[in-house]
């Protein structure tokens, strides 16, 4: 989500000058970051990338409580938007806080060599539950550590979630009032979408309301990028960029002829008006709600989310049914797949980091170590354990419960999302966690809906087939190259698949000329680059 907020804009307004300090409290030098306060703890700064939902940190009274348990004091720095525009000028000033939740990649620990602090010997010393989790999961210290053998930020791991990140909705109601079947073809939600457009399948009497079909930009979660399963290309762990495996070759879906093929498909969509005016500019926020509807009236047929609760609210959702892989013709023979996500939604990297300037590196990773602790890590993700934040309920026979939203009109994640760090957060659900957490509706409603597909998901070979995009490792001068090459090709790629779908332009004839001049960009040498990245991962992985 991309909403932008005062914080945002007084954020953005301090980045200017080169640094963050001027938006804390009090007296900002880094010297003043390392006293103690008057109760004998000690004083930290952080800085979170959270989601725009989350509210203030500082309400949360589980946070609280950890860092009286740890015996620090945090000022918290919140940003909600914007984080990547914002985040180099702060990076070049030098003057970051001492820790620094989400807001870091393993590009930043090579282009800001020096800026961050090598966590190995303090977790050595000071982080006993992080070991535990080094100990039994040792793929996340792979995870964990870059090419110079040193960790500059702590990996997260939840193992509950499903192995798909997007499901593909359609409103069965909808259906139902027009008499039509659920589609199972390209070509029939061709004549769905016609249908919807046309029937007032939400039946108030104004046929001009409904939108057939809407999505996200072609290259976020929620996409029809996913219709590339039906013609045999698998994605894999969000496909950031473009990037797949097929064979064992790393590849890039923007200069792939089923591209090609899904474009002219959705082109002759657009053409129609079946598909929403605002998929090109509309942002996270904007997308959601324009789904939600106007109460118990629906406005979208058929679309992408992550669960119907999440995607159309409360009293909307029980209209929509997920749909399973669509094949392109009803005689066309290539493989479906849907895209195999687990790498993704399971595990990620740079949760927290600390600045190597920090007058209290031990303190800080004491504090760090103890988001990894069983039952905080369950607060972390889904809200604390409390009267207060009512996000979790303690069974005292060593199982969990997550509550409902205390909130009657929030939806579960939603109301996950405004509690708590959810998955941006440090975390460690530990395996043996697993059955003990009898888990919220909506994920017991994500499990069930994305069961429809588990079978093309489990198509996808680890080996030859899922791009591990967390786990590639890139020298210094490679990660210089790829982020100087794909700001190149994206500048290409954005704009034609974008005018591409709102045009009449001759896709057909004008593929060759974008191909050459994508793969000209840098996308030739980013894919070898990023082969002898995978390679490298496929010699280590057991």
């Amino acid at each position: 989500m991309r909403k932008k907020s005062i914080l945002a804009l007084i954020m953005a307004g301090c980045l200017a000058g080169l640094s963050l300090a001027g938006c804390s409290k009090g007296n900002n030098s880094t010297e003043a970051d390392s006293t103690n306060s008057p109760e004998g703890k000690t004083k930290l700064k952080a800085i979170i990338v959270k989601h725009s939902l989350t509210k203030d940190v500082g309400e949360m009274k589980w946070l609280t409580e950890l860092e009286e348990k740890a015996n620090v004091e945090v000022e918290w720095q919140q940003i909600s938007a914007d984080w990547d525009q914002k985040k180099s000028a702060l990076f070049a000033s030098g003057e970051i806080p001492d820790l620094l939740f989400n807001a870091t990649a393993n590009s930043d620990f090579v282009q800001f060599n020096g800026l961050f602090e090598d966590l190995g010997p303090l977790i050595e010393q000071n982080a006993p539950n992080i070991q535990k989790m080094f100990s039994e999961h040792p793929e996340l210290k792979t995870l964990a550590t870059q090419n110079d053998g040193k960790i500059y930020g702590t990996p997260r791991y939840k193992g509950i979630w499903p192995a798909s990140t997007a499901s593909m909705f359609i409103n069965k109601t909808w259906l139902d009032n027009l008499g039509l079947q659920v589609p199972t073809t390209w070509d029939e939600l061709e004549t769905v979408l016609v249908a919807f457009r046309d029937g007032d399948p939400n039946g108030n009497g104004d046929k001009t309301d409904e939108i057939p079909m809407d999505f996200n930009p072609i290259g976020w979660d929620f996409t029809p990028k996913l219709l590339l399963g039906s013609l045999g290309l698998p994605l894999s762990n969000g496909a950031t960029d473009g990037y797949f495996t097929e064979g064992a070759q790393v590849k890039n879906f923007y200069v792939d002829e089923r591209f090609k093929t899904l474009m002219q498909f959705l082109q002759k969509l657009y053409s129609q008006n079946l598909i929403s005016k605002e998929v090109v500019t509309q942002d996270y926020s904007k997308y959601q709600s324009v789904a939600r509807g106007s109460g118990a009236t629906a406005k979208v047929g058929f679309t992408w989310g992550w669960e119907t609760g999440d995607r159309f609210g409360n009293e909307l959702k029980d209209q929509y049914i997920t749909l399973p892989q669509l094949k392109q013709h009803a005689d066309s023979t290539d493989e479906l797949y849907w895209s195999n996500d687990y790498y993704y939604q399971n595990y990620g990297s740079n949760a927290v980091s600390i600045s190597a300037s920090s007058k209290n590196k031990e303190a800080a990773m004491r504090f760090i170590d103890a988001f990894y602790e069983p039952e905080v890590s369950l607060q972390v993700l889904f809200g604390g354990m409390n009267d207060t934040d009512k996000g979790i309920k303690d069974n005292g026979d060593g199982t969990y419960a997550i509550l409902p939203p205390a909130d009657a009109s929030l939806d579960p994640g939603s109301w996950k999302w405004t509690n708590s760090f959810a998955d941006n957060g440090p975390m460690y659900i530990a395996d043996a966690l697993k059955d003990k957490v009898t888990l919220g509706t909506d994920m017991q409603n994500v499990l069930k809906e994305k069961a429809v597909y588990e079978e093309l998901i489990s198509k996808a070979d680890e080996k030859t087939n899922v791009y591990p995009q967390n786990f590639m490792k890139y020298s210094t001068e490679d990660t210089n190259i790829l982020a100087m090459n794909q700001a190149n090709i994206n500048n290409i790629t954005d704009q034609k698949w974008a005018s591409w779908l709102t045009t009449k332009a001759d896709i057909e004839k004008e593929w060759a000329a974008y191909v050459s001049s994508v793969n000209s960009s840098g996308l030739e040498q980013n894919l070898q680059i990023r082969q002898k990245a995978y390679e490298e991962y496929l010699a280590n992985l057991k």
